[in-house]
């Protein structure tokens, strides 16, 4: 990897580490927006092409083209969400269930997928790392979260800040009660609620402002099917206009919610432990 020059008096900068392309998007797309209006330089890395998804219907895009074209999308989405840099990582999209091949996110040996985490982690020096909490149940999501919170642990550049990207347990309940109405043999409807406790989170950002770059970035993702297309007007708003997060590091011990994720972080808040 060859990575920016880092310059220790710039600005903050921000790295969201997820699974699929359009998890940076669909899930922390207002908060890179967030992090760069606020002067930070901001990272994605994704580990896979998202080889598993399915191509939205009247997309025409084919099986066989499918990881291209998701790579295409998280590159142009990225654009829009005024994203500095984007590694994909190589390694293949698991799917929701069946056999997890030894090239696949979930079936890869986990010191491999923490290793290339840590490679990127170590290459961008990010103040702030985020990732997803993976509440939603995919395999994937929880692989790259565990792969992410060990490469942080281990290593040499040790974040000011990390969190994990949370769906609210709330919000997921009105979600689940939207599909029970308009889509009442959902296989959603067999789970569990899924989400973070309002109790875990420790976050809340404001983000209604970029709404509208928002929307753009989710459209670039065109050969997949928004998880909030269909939505009411203020279940899709209240998704869209604010980013829940939980603080892992340093650990939350209570009190008010954050309000940023960049608030008084500075250069000198990491330790790059090879100076």
């Amino acid at each position: 990897m060859h990575g920016p020059v880092i310059d220790a008096g710039g600005p903050p900068r921000l790295m969201v580490v997820v699974a699929h392309p359009d998890d940076e998007t669909f899930a922390c797309g207002s908060l890179l927006l967030h992090a760069a209006a606020s002067g930070a330089t901001t990272a994605v890395c994704c580990a896979t092409r998202g080889e598993a998804g399915e191509p939205a219907p009247g997309s025409g895009v084919t099986r066989e083209e499918l990881p291209a074209v998701r790579e295409r999308e998280l590159r142009a989405a990225a654009r829009l969400l005024r994203v500095s840099r984007v590694d994909v990582l190589d390694f293949v999209d698991s799917g929701m269930a069946g056999p997890a091949g030894p090239d696949t996110l979930a079936g890869a040996a986990f010191a491999d997928v923490r290793d290339r985490v840590r490679e990127c982690l170590e290459d961008f020096q990010p103040h702030v790392l985020v990732t997803v909490d993976a509440t939603d149940g995919h395999r994937d999501h929880a692989r790259i979260r565990d792969a992410t919170l060990a490469a942080a642990q281990q290593a040499r550049w040790r974040v000011a800040r990390l969190y994990l990207h949370c769906l609210p347990q709330a919000l997921m309940r009105r979600w689940l009660e939207h599909i029970a109405r308009e889509h009442p043999t959902s296989q959603h409807l067999e789970a569990d609620v899924p989400g973070t406790p309002e109790e875990l989170i420790t976050t809340v950002v404001d983000t209604g402002r970029h709404l509208a770059e928002r929307e753009r970035a989710i459209a670039a993702h065109a050969s997949q099917v928004s998880p909030y297309d269909g939505l009411p007007a203020d279940l899709r708003l209240a998704f869209l206009t604010a980013e829940r997060l939980r603080r892992v590091v340093p650990a939350w011990n209570g009190g008010d919610r954050e309000r940023d994720i960049l608030a008084q972080v500075t250069s000198a808040d990491a330790v790059d432990e090879t100076a």
